[in-house]
């Protein structure tokens, strides 16, 4: 009776019960079959997900030689790793995570060869090698050397070095100097300065023995020479770095009224542009002043005065002309008396003397040294351009009008300040108002809509969802639905009061109130006197017999 309350009470099992009890009641054959379908659907979606799925690429090798290039791709497609090329076609790329793996499988082959060798071209020396062979051989690996770490610049992709050296001479007079040239390939859009170029001429000739700077010559890969290339600004009286102290002197100015018209005009209002006269002159000046006529208040330096006086006697002697004769010689001792001299009575001396000064004044004198610094602004030329301003009308529509008079002197008093305006050095201010006309967009061909890079890779992107959605109604329409029918089916439709089925099901419990065993078998016995066929055919269902009457 427990089996036959189960068969006939299945509709009210919850439905993952009733899904499972069908799945138990499934044929061998049916399991294997769903089983295969499910499997099927698993493998589809997976497999849809990983076509779906873009590899994450990395670079391999990069500015490689052709040659390398194509051994590396020849060993790739041996090895059966995936790869692609950058779009500029000077990278190899595979999926990242086989970078490192491949990098060292590539390395014990020899990958990349290069096209430079250094010095481990002197490990593999022959025995019996010339001398010549052995210089070769160093010079090769030197030059080698020196390409390699020129190409470490950032800005280099590639270079060659070639190196001529002499053979030493045991003649002074035969001797000569060696010269080295070297080739550098740029990037694209990359450029060298003087200063990466005296970088490079210093390496090699710090290099090579008795190599001068001036005897290294450095080309790009458009022929043009580097080395001692003359300077267009500097011949034309420029220097870059001035100009760029130009330009950085008037975007100062400008930042400054920016800031100080921004909150009052708006951010989009108003037009700035200032020229500034920047004087690069060196100028020194030493002068030294001296004042025609000193004040009589002056302080004197030194002063010296000299006075010499002294008396003449008068004259002896008796006057005429014997006194005014020399006297002869004495021919016997003197015995005359003595004659007084003439002169003035009582034999008074005449004094008489000189008297000299020398004064020395300190001298009023000025002496200024004055130089210049660079980079002193001579004179500012600033124009300020403001926008109309929106007036609302009385019908509150709004239109562009003019800034007042009023407006434009406070702004033009404003920018006045925020400049620095000197009068004395010449300055000039104009500020205007004027409609500023409306941004335009250049007219550009437009691509079509199915050649737009972007377009495509949208679609390419939506494609592959697209896929993914079709492939899952498959595998839901296909096989999903299917067997969920098979083993949970829906409900059959209730059958009319009138018709009689076989496969009808009985339900022994009763409605009522009563539902003990002897009501029960009571109910079962009425209903096989009333019908005894649907009575069989519930034995039947029992006993497992199917319609050919076969367990």
């Amino acid at each position: 009776m427990a089996t036959a309350d189960t068969a006939v009470d299945r509709g009210t099992l919850p439905p993952a019960q009733l899904a499972l009890q069908r799945l138990n009641e499934l044929s061998q054959r049916q399991k294997l079959a769903a089983g295969t379908a499910v499997a099927i659907a698993i493998a589809m979606l997976v497999g849809v997900w990983l076509w779906s799925r873009t590899p994450d690429y990395a670079v391999l090798f990069s500015n490689f030689e052709e040659r390398d290039g194509g051994a590396i791709v020849a060993a790739l497609q041996q090895q059966n790793v995936p790869y692609k090329f950058s779009p500029g076609g000077n990278a190899i790329l595979i999926p990242s995570g086989q970078v490192h793996d491949v990098r060292l499988r590539l390395a014990a082959q020899g990958l990349p060869k290069g096209g430079l060798v250094g010095f481990e071209l002197m490990e593999n020396q022959k025995l019996g090698v010339s001398q010549f062979h052995e210089q070769v051989n160093f010079q090769r690996a030197l030059e080698g050397e020196l390409a390699r770490t020129i190409q470490a610049i950032a800005s280099v992709a590639s270079a060659r070095v070639h190196l001529a050296i002499p053979k030493q001479s045991g003649f002074l007079r035969d001797e000569q100097t060696p010269t080295a040239s070297v080739m550098v390939n740029l990037h694209p859009g990359r450029t060298m300065d003087s200063t990466q170029v005296a970088g490079i001429v210093h390496l090699v000739a710090s290099s090579v023995p008795q190599l001068a700077n001036d005897r290294v010559s450095v080309i790009d890969q458009n022929g043009t020479l580097l080395t001692n290339r003359p300077d267009p600004l500097r011949n034309a009286g420029l220097d870059a770095t001035q100009l760029n102290y130009v330009r950085e002197v008037e975007a100062g100015y400008i930042r400054r009224i920016e800031t100080i018209l921004t909150p009052i005009v708006g951010q989009d209002n108003f037009k700035t542009q200032v020229t500034a006269d920047v004087d690069f002159n060196q100028v020194e000046a030493t002068a030294e002043t001296f004042k025609p006529n000193p004040s009589p208040d002056q302080a004197i330096r030194s002063q010296q005065i000299n006075e010499q006086g002294m008396r003449e006697p008068a004259a002896q002697g008796v006057p005429g002309a014997l006194s005014n004769q020399p006297p002869v010689p004495a021919t016997a001792p003197i015995t005359s008396p003595s004659v007084a001299a003439g002169g003035p009575p009582g034999g008074a001396a005449t004094p008489f003397g000189n008297r000299a000064a020398t004064i020395n004044y300190e001298l009023d004198r000025t002496i200024q040294h004055t130089k210049q610094a660079l980079g002193q602004v001579k004179r500012l030329s600033v124009a300020v351009v403001v926008n109309h301003r929106n007036e609302t009308l009385p019908n509150g529509e709004s239109r562009p009008g003019a800034l007042s008079d009023e407006e434009i002197a406070r702004i033009t008093n404003l920018v006045r300040e925020a400049m620095g305006f000197s009068p004395t050095r010449g300055d000039s201010l104009n500020v205007s108002s004027a409609p500023f006309a409306a941004g335009r967009a250049e007219s550009q061909a437009q691509l079509p809509v199915w050649k737009d890079p972007e377009m495509v890779d949208l679609g390419k992107e939506a494609l592959k969802y697209v896929v993914i959605l079709v492939a899952l109604a498959l595998v839901y329409f296909g096989v999903v639905r299917p067997l969920l029918r098979t083993v949970a089916p829906p409900p059959p439709p209730a059958p009319a009061p009138e018709a009689e089925d076989e496969d009808a099901v009985v339900s022994l419990s009763h409605t009522g109130p009563a539902n003990t065993f002897d009501d029960k078998l009571a109910r079962a016995k009425e209903l096989a006197m009333s019908d005894p066929r649907v009575i069989a055919n519930l034995i039947k269902e029992w006993m497992g017999v199917n319609e050919e009457g076969k367990k």
